[in-house]
């Protein structure tokens, strides 16, 4: 019969509309997560030329090849400091790695993460890292993508398995776009 299947143990198992629609919607964040991710690594460019070379570019460069002196040390401590306030006046959920953090909303509070994180995660970690954070993009990317997943869970409604779903697509996409 179409639209059915059996699993090892003989029964039949329905694969129902809200499935596919779901299956639909993973793809969709997916696609949403690669592209966010390369918009953080040119973001983490971005502030790299603004905060060494005092200019706006998209370009990639290295920042070992300034020309700050000694006043290089400063910019790290002023990336820092923006990235506390970010932290203290805008969602606490940006401070760690990324990856916990996710994990922690799927165990803790049904798969709901702040809407907000989806933007400040990715700038506070292109602020850190661009301004010589000892930081890589892999967990922000990775939270990024499963907040888009989270967030578009919550905006339509889902239970806590479909959002967790979502989540699990954003946080591969994002994965995957990571390590290529």
């Amino acid at each position: 019969m179409p639209g059915t299947r059996s699993n090892d143990e003989g029964r039949r198992l329905e694969l129902d509309g809200r499935a596919v629609w779901i299956c639909a919607l993973s793809l969709l964040v997916g696609i949403a997560a690669g592209f966010a991710a390369r918009f953080l690594t040119g973001l983490v460019a971005f502030f790299t030329n603004l905060a060494y070379f005092h200019r706006v570019s998209w370009t990639q460069v290295n920042p070992w090849d300034h020309a700050e002196g000694w006043m290089a040390v400063l910019v790290p401590v002023l990336g820092g400091l923006i990235v506390g306030l970010m932290a203290k006046h805008g969602s606490k959920g940006i401070r760690g790695h990324g990856i916990p953090e996710a994990m922690e909303q799927v165990l803790f509070n049904r798969s709901k993460i702040q809407p907000r994180l989806m933007f400040l995660k990715p700038l506070s970690a292109a602020v850190a890292i661009g301004t010589g954070g000892p930081f890589g993009l892999e967990g922000p990317i990775i939270a990024t993508g499963g907040a888009m997943g989270s967030v578009l869970g919550q905006w339509m409604p889902s239970t806590p398995d479909e959002r967790k779903t979502l989540l699990g697509a954003g946080a591969a996409a994002g994965m995957a776009a990571t390590f290529g």
